[in-house]
C-alpha cells in the first residue's frame, strides 16, 4: 500500500517523537528536541499536531492500532506455537519498522520505576493476541514467559535497528522470542510471514 507524503511525515514524526518520550519521558521531552529529531522548526512540527500532548496520544494510539492488526491477523488462529509464532512475526516486523514506537510501548518494562504495572489495562491487547488469562494473576509461567519474549523482542528490535542489518536479524529474533514462550523445538511453520501492512 502506497502512503501519501504527508502519512510518511507523520509516521517519521511519530517514531521519533515516540523514542524520545520512551529515553527521556514526557516531561523531559520537549517541542524543541521533538522538532531537531525530525529536521523541522518547532512551527513546523506545530503545523503537523497542535500540542506536545497531541504528539504523545498520536505516538501511544498509532502502536496501538498496530497491536489491533496483529490481534486482527492472529484472531482466528486457536491459542498454541502456531498463533505464538504468527503473532511474533508480525510484532517483530512492526518493531523492526517502527523502533520508535516499540521503544515508547515498552517503556513500563524498560523503565519500571516510571511504570510499575508491567501489564495494564491498556496493554489489553497483549492479553489477547497471546490469550493470557487475567484470572491467572500477575506471576503465572504464561505471562512472564510473554514478557520476556516481548521484552527480547523489544531490545533485539533496537539492537537489529541500530546494527542495519534487519534481514539477517528477523528470523533470529522469532525464533529466541519463541523459545522464550516455551516452544523450542515445537514444530510450528512460519505460516504467513508477510510483514504486516498499515
Amino acid at each position: 500500500m502506497t502512503r501519501s507524503f504527508r502519512e510518511q511525515v507523520d509516521e517519521r514524526i511519530l517514531d521519533h517523537a515516540a523514542e524520545l518520550f520512551a529515553q527521556h519521558g514526557f516531561a523531559q521531552t520537549s517541542l524543541k528536541a521533538l522538532a531537531e529529531a525530525v529536521g523541522l522548526s518547532k512551527a513546523g512540527l506545530l503545523h503537523h499536531y497542535p500540542s506536545k500532548e497531541a504528539i504523545h496520544e498520536a505516538a501511544l494510539e498509532t502502536g496501538r492500532a498496530q497491536a489491533r492488526l496483529v490481534f486482527d491477523d492472529v484472531a482466528d488462529l486457536p491459542s498454541g506455537p502456531r498463533r505464538d509464532r504468527r503473532a511474533l512475526e508480525l510484532l517483530t516486523d512492526v518493531a523492526l519498522d517502527r523502533p520508535g514506537l516499540v521503544a515508547l510501548a515498552f517503556q513500563p518494562i524498560t523503565a519500571p520505576a516510571d511504570h510499575p504495572a508491567v501489564l495494564d489495562g491498556a496493554d489489553m491487547l497483549i492479553h489477547e493476541i497471546f490469550v493470557l488469562d487475567p484470572e491467572e494473576g500477575h506471576c503465572s509461567e504464561r505471562l512472564v514467559r510473554v514478557v520476556g519474549a516481548l521484552s527480547a523482542l523489544a531490545v533485539l528490535t533496537l539492537a537489529a535497528n541500530r546494527e542495519g542489518n534487519k534481514t539477517t536479524w528477523r528470523p533470529r529474533i522469532i525464533t529466541t522470542c519463541f523459545d522464550a514462550l516455551g516452544h523450542a523445538g515445537a514444530e510450528a511453520s512460519s505460516y504467513g510471514s508477510d510483514p504486516l501492512e498499515d
